[in-house]
């Protein structure tokens, strides 16, 4: 149900899509080219203490082996080091909001680091000297990826994405009240994250679906549902207040077990999340905010 270009769904076990895009070619650009600025900064400034230190009146194999790992440890050790302390960010990337991930959207740690380091040392940023050339090469790879990949994603198994993105509303689901006494007694077994996601969208972005559009997935979602739960609703329940009963009441035990696993009292019987006080009036059965209803069960 998504129209806003490539994104990776990271989803936790509340069922929360963490909705990062990957990140696009001029992002990572003007990323690149920041980290570049910030390397030449950095080992300009290396040479120039070593020469001030007299290391260039030396032996000169000596000097080109200092000059040659001042190179490694600055256009190699940098990205390496940022990636690996940071969990997948540079400054450069840092800047421009874009991060390195596993391809299971984990964070990376020293294996992945080194690997996209190596590739880029050894094939990307020597281009700097020549011309160009690896960096052409890196980001021309990059356009043709279905995800972006440059060669040392696809070496190290990682993708680069976009983290910060605009906000915007985030959609949760709610008891309807006619429904809290029968949902205490759901088999949520099957009720896996992917299909709770799934539920999640729809509800979220019913209202910006046609009519027609809508009626077909809402149809579809119920039937799936009700085939990974029991027991059914009651009669005449709207397809959106199923999915939103099912989606609260997972929320309710997942919240429950987590304050009693920290050594709190669970939540108060009866009331469940987004009413508008333990023990006080749940709100009203109508449809949620900017979402038709389903069809009825």
């Amino acid at each position: 149900m998504r129209e806003d270009g490539p994104v990776s769904d990271v989803v936790t076990g509340e069922a929360v899509a963490l909705d990062l895009r990957i990140a696009q070619l001029p992002s990572r650009l003007t990323a690149a080219v920041l980290d570049l600025l910030v390397m030449v900064a950095a080992y300009g400034g290396l040479t120039a203490l070593v020469l001030y230190a007299g290391l260039s009146d030396a032996d000169q194999a000596l000097a080109a082996a200092v000059g040659l790992s001042l190179l490694a440890l600055v256009f190699l050790g940098y990205p390496v080091a940022m990636e690996t302390l940071t969990r997948g960010r540079t400054l450069g990337k840092m800047a421009l909001g874009l991060r390195v991930v596993r391809d299971d959207g984990g964070p990376i740690a020293f294996r992945q680091a080194l690997v996209r380091g190596l590739v880029g040392f050894v094939l990307e940023r020597p281009g700097v000297l020549l011309l160009g050339f690896g960096p052409a090469l890196g980001m021309s790879v990059a356009m043709f990826s279905a995800r972006g990949k440059r060669i040392g994603d696809m070496a190290a198994g990682t993708v680069v994405l976009q983290e910060r993105l605009p906000l915007r509303p985030q959609w949760t689901p709610v008891m309807p009240p006619p429904l809290a006494w029968w949902a205490p007694a759901l088999d949520l077994t099957g009720f896996d994250d992917a299909l709770a996601l799934s539920a999640r969208e729809f509800l979220g972005r019913a209202g910006e679906l046609s009519a027609p559009a809508r009626e077909a997935l809402a149809a579809e979602l119920v039937d799936e549902v009700r085939a990974r739960t029991a027991p059914d609703p009651p009669p005449g329940t709207p397809g959106w207040a199923y999915l939103s009963a099912v989606l609260a009441e997972r929320r309710r035990r997942e919240e429950d077990r987590a304050l009693r696993a920290a050594g709190r009292s669970g939540l108060p019987p009866g009331w469940y999340p987004g009413w508008p006080t333990p023990g006080g009036s749940p709100p009203g059965y109508g449809s949620p905010s900017g979402n038709a209803s389903g069809p009825s069960q």
